[in-house]
């Protein structure tokens, strides 16, 4: 499988993952608000990857890449959020947290070699 094609596959674990973790957390006004933030922002990080893979030119790549940064960013601290809150006990967030703060990594990495090469 082309490296694009297995990100594309791991955002969309990830967000699954997210959905799962959504429906799971405590039936409270404060858990669902932010519970919806992190649906958002979660699923967007694979749908926002996925029109990285269409982009047309190099600046739109670069662009769209930094949508994905950010919407990684925000997921990973929802999911701080949901666990220095105690609505989850950060056991059980462990891997999700990990592979969130991965993605993170390699989409911010990605981010910046792109840069580099747009001004070059």
């Amino acid at each position: 499988m082309y490296k694009a094609e297995e990100l594309k596959e791991r955002t969309k674990k990830f967000a699954i993952r997210i959905v799962h973790l959504f429906r799971s957390l405590p039936k409270t006004d404060d858990a669902r608000v932010v519970g919806k933030q992190l649906l958002r922002s979660g699923t967007a990080v694979a749908a926002n990857y996925r029109a990285v893979c269409r982009s047309r030119s190099k600046a739109e790549f670069t662009a769209k890449l930094g949508v994905v940064v950010e919407e990684a960013d925000e997921t990973v601290f929802w999911l701080e959020i949901i666990v220095d809150t105690d609505m989850i006990a950060q056991s059980k967030m462990e891997s999700l947290m990990t592979e969130a703060n991965e993605l993170l990594a390699i989409f911010a990495a990605s981010q910046y070699t792109a840069k580099r090469k747009l001004t070059h």
